[in-house]
């Protein structure tokens, strides 16, 4: 039943790539619930009785124990049992989301979407850790191509969904979706993956042992990680540091984040194994992903927001946008997986980075005449590449990772995506407030009557005129800064080990 070459498989005496398909469809339920809830924003604050203002909080409430629990899911998981971990995790998010549909007011939500947010973040750490003990490294970039396509296009499918849900049915089926995907999910679960003898007896030795709790490691990354994504959800809508809020909360953050590095390097149980950074692999996919979650998740948050604010789409069609990049990656990813094979992983991922730099330095040329179709395939060719970083990425970010630190080192590199995606959008978006209030500074320093414009011109007709042009202006400089992360990253790839093809990783 259990592969000798890959005692840690969980795939028992089925296919691999049967079990690759069954995980990863709570993946894409997870990751596409990230985006979905954010074009249904509007309507669930009224239905709430909720401001503006206060329903961003229920991005915020998800985000936030995501982010806590994402660091200590590989220990949960080592000391739980991966399966039932796994299945916990599912269970916890598909009646969370339930639960969040027949919210009877604010507070209910926010409780439900933080048990949500629980539920999701053990999901993504406990699959990788799935795939990179049942496939060989020779079936790895393929393997992780199938699980990188829910990843990269679950984000970008999100919003359609959420606006077509919304528009036609109401604000509930954006929560409601997931139960049957839930449930289909648990089942295939239950049939199809297994724990491995291999992966009981680490258990069974692990808690033999006694289980040494790391209280103060946990302590730690509640602070740290907790407070980090309030900042970071929070900094522009409270004034950034000049609010004594983000200042305490920014304190705090700094203080845990780095005791809790300090601690956990020197603690014989860690509760969030940080040793494994000493990689070098290990470190350098780390900064990568990062990278990662920077781009992808502020520019799937860009493009929608710039068509709607400034060219008057819906949220459908704002959503659409992202649609056709999602259907490129679907035809990409595959041939990612196989040729990450004969071409080394760094010159790839190096490749991509450049790549996605050009394409974003391409969008930072749009004007306010931009059609749906220039906006559609700028969009194409900025995530076209993405499945050329995550594919090659995923088979060499394990090497020198002992097996048994599978589940750890999958939860440190999903925080880390997560991180980036949080880092993404906090910048744009107060690179956008500062960026525009620059612009509209100066281009209505020129507006006077005396260069040209006479006071019979409607001069609130110019002002409107200058305050959309600022803001065009303010989004390009965001997708140059974009790209400047890009190409300034790429050359870091090359330091990646080289992929011995078909090598068992060395550990």
């Amino acid at each position: 039943m259990a592969n000798a070459a890959l005692p840690r498989s969980a795939a028992g005496p089925n296919s691999p790539w049967l079990l690759a398909v069954v995980v990863s469809i709570a993946t894409f339920m997870e990751v596409l619930d990230t985006t979905i809830a954010n074009v249904a924003l509007r309507h669930i604050a009224g239905s709430l009785a909720a401001s503006q203002d206060e329903s961003t909080y229920i991005l915020t409430s998800y985000l936030v124990s995501n982010a806590i629990i994402l660091p200590i899911s590989g220990w949960l998981s080592n000391v739980i049992g991966r399966k039932r971990f796994y299945m916990i995790c599912v269970t916890i998010f598909t009646l969370s989301s339930v639960a969040c549909a027949f919210a009877p007011n604010l507070g209910m939500m926010l409780f439900f979407r933080v048990l949500q947010g629980i539920g999701g973040g053990g999901l993504a750490p406990t699959e990788q850790s799935i795939f990179a003990d049942s496939f060989t490294p020779r079936q790895r970039a393929l393997a992780f191509a199938m699980y990188g396509f829910t990843v990269v296009t679950a984000p970008a499918i999100g919003p359609v969904l959420g606006g077509w849900l919304t528009d036609n049915y109401s604000w509930e089926w954006v929560f409601l979706i997931n139960l049957p995907v839930g449930m289909l999910s648990l089942g295939l679960t239950w049939w199809f993956v297994y724990d491995s003898e291999q992966v009981k007896q680490d258990r069974r030795a692990l808690l033999a042992k006694g289980l040494k709790v790391d209280y103060l490691g946990f302590l730690l990354i509640l602070l740290g990680f907790g407070a980090l994504q309030i900042v970071l959800d929070r900094f522009e809508r409270e004034d950034g540091f000049d609010s004594p809020f983000i200042v305490i909360l920014t304190v705090i953050s700094v203080v845990a984040l780095a005791s809790l590095v300090a601690w956990e390097l020197i603690h014989d149980h860690p509760v969030m194994n940080l040793r494994l950074l000493r990689n070098r692999a290990f470190l350098i996919s780390n900064i990568v992903m990062f990278a990662f979650g920077f781009i992808i998740i502020s520019t799937t948050q860009l493009m929608p927001q710039l068509t709607q604010e400034l060219i008057g789409y819906d949220a459908t069609t704002a959503g659409m946008t992202l649609a056709f990049g999602g259907l490129a990656t679907i035809f990409i990813m595959p041939i990612a997986g196989i040729i990450t094979g004969p071409i080394q992983p760094r010159y790839l991922v190096c490749m991509a980075l450049a790549g996605t730099g050009l394409a974003l330095l391409h969008t930072s040329g749009i004007n306010l005449d931009v059609t749906f179709l220039d906006v559609s395939l700028s969009r194409m060719v900025q995530v076209v590449w993405l499945p050329f970083i995550f594919i090659p990425l995923s088979a060499v970010q394990f090497i020198g990772v002992p097996p048994d630190k599978s589940a750890d080192a999958s939860a440190i590199i999903n925080l880390m995506r997560n991180l980036g995606g949080s880092w993404g959008v906090s910048v744009a978006t107060t690179q956008l407030q500062w960026r525009e209030q620059f612009h509209h500074a100066r281009l209505a320093e020129h507006i006077t009557p005396y260069n040209g414009y006479g006071w019979g011109v409607d001069l609130h007709a110019i002002g409107r005129a200058v305050t959309r042009q600022a803001a065009i202006l303010s989004y390009l400089d965001v997708f140059t800064m974009l790209a400047v992360v890009a190409l300034v990253l790429a050359p870091l790839a090359l330091l990646l080990p080289r992929a011995e093809k078909g090598a068992v990783a060395a550990h």
